[in-house]
């Protein structure tokens, strides 16, 4: 009994500790983790860098599937940085990329020759055993297409080797048989394909692709690694914020209002339970900001409303829970019978309404880009939270508080009569 009365102030220390670190972050050694005054802002929040990229020392244009190549490695190095607004375009009259994104977390001199140094010049592509030794080098591959086997009746990545890349192949294939081979751009692996024979005459397959589409992306990744020539980057501006920081102060000012008026609300219709929903929404909103401000994930006007979103989700959990909780003991059940009752029947009907967004979430960060996908990651992270804070931690605080004689009071938990 005394364990589970210290479980409350346990996740409340727990809280606060987190709490802390979600808005100064915690820098202890070579330990830095970064808190919410050090969170890296979209361009529409804060504005951003504008580079243009193209060949060094390239006497002619650059084709379309070069410059096709040069962009999804440029978009590869920013999802490793965790980058998610940002635009890549590829202008084919000019043989260029074009790329704007957000400036990092800590830069107060805003130099976009500093900022753009971030994502630096093309990238180095490996073909590396499972002993993580490399066997093969973009150099070494030709060519690289997606085309549709007949034979599996799926898409699959065709690759094309030089004559050097042949005889590499040949060795490496010849002694991993039954196992992987991974393919890495940097030090990000972008697939993972096991030798199934022997290669030996310098053309190999990749399958396992679902599409087309995934096909032609895996093709142009390994084709930006054999680029013939190297991007360098130049021409860099200064990009305004597209709504400016008085967007985000407004949204923040109408967040904390709006939570301080649901935890009034909520602290005067449902009482003790209520307390402990306050308790829980913290640690959503906290765990959701370290969620944003430890990987530096690029937060979006969109994404905040993500994280908005999420606590209103978590609130609704919270109520079904309360009410739940208050049907028990109005229909004569005890506190305890009440408790452990009132989860159980609001778990089908939380589970049900987070599972359909967290579906949603999913499929807006594997299929979407920029602001879509900083809005699916926030959503994602709230809903996780909404499960760990909202229903795990609510049921073991409300459970802990519940063992205190003075407040196994029904009127407490909002029922309408004290049980007997």
């Amino acid at each position: 009994m005394k364990a589970s009365k210290n479980v409350f102030f346990i996740a409340v220390l727990i809280t606060a500790a987190l709490l802390y670190v979600a808005f100064y972050g915690l820098h202890i050694g070579t330990l830095e983790l970064k808190g919410a005054d050090e969170m890296r802002f979209g361009i529409d929040i804060r504005g951003g860098a504008e580079a243009t990229y193209t060949p060094k020392e390239l006497d002619r244009t650059p084709t379309a599937d070069e410059l096709e190549a040069a962009k999804s490695i440029i978009e590869t190095r920013m999802d490793a940085a965790n980058i998610s607004d940002r635009e890549v375009m590829v202008d084919e009259s000019s043989g260029a990329v074009i790329v704007r994104f957000p400036w990092k977390s800590g830069e107060t001199d805003f130099d976009p020759q500093q900022a753009i140094s971030e994502l630096g010049e093309t990238a180095l592509l490996t073909f590396r055993d499972p002993d993580n030794a490399v066997v093969l080098e973009g150099a070494d591959v030709t060519k690289s297409y997606a085309s549709f086997d007949e034979q599996s009746a799926s898409y699959v990545v065709v690759l094309e080797l030089s004559p050097e890349g042949t005889k590499k192949f040949a060795e490496a294939t010849a002694r991993l048989v039954g196992q992987r081979i991974s393919i890495y751009m940097d030090d990000t692996e972008i697939s993972a394909p096991t030798v199934n024979s022997a290669i030996t005459d310098g053309s190999a397959i990749i399958t396992g692709q679902t599409d087309l589409a995934e096909a032609k992306e895996l093709a142009a990744k390994i084709n930006s690694g054999s680029l013939p020539f190297s991007m360098i980057a130049h021409d860099a501006n200064i990009i305004s914020p597209t709504l400016g920081l008085d967007a985000l102060g407004v949204m923040i000012l109408a967040g904390q209002v709006a939570f301080g008026l649901v935890c009034l609300f909520m602290l005067l219709y449902y009482r003790l339970p209520g307390f402990v929903a306050c308790i829980a929404l913290v640690l959503q909103v906290v765990g959701q900001l370290l969620a944003l401000s430890i990987p530096q994930f690029t937060l979006t006007l969109p994404g905040i409303a993500g994280v908005i979103l999420s606590i209103g989700m978590g609130v609704d959990a919270n109520v079904i829970v309360s009410e739940r909780i208050k049907e028990e003991l109005n229909a004569g059940k005890t506190l305890r019978s009440a408790i452990d009752a009132g989860f159980h029947r609001a778990f089908a009907s939380v589970f049900d309404g987070n599972i359909t967004v967290i579906i949603v979430s999913v499929v807006l960060i594997a299929l979407g880009s920029g602001s879509m996908l900083s809005f699916g990651y926030t959503l994602l992270c709230g809903v996780i939270m909404n499960f760990l804070a909202g229903v795990t931690a609510s049921r073991l605080m409300i459970k802990s508080l519940s063992a205190f004689k003075g407040l196994q009071e029904p009127a407490l938990y909002g029922a309408r009569r004290v049980t007997e």
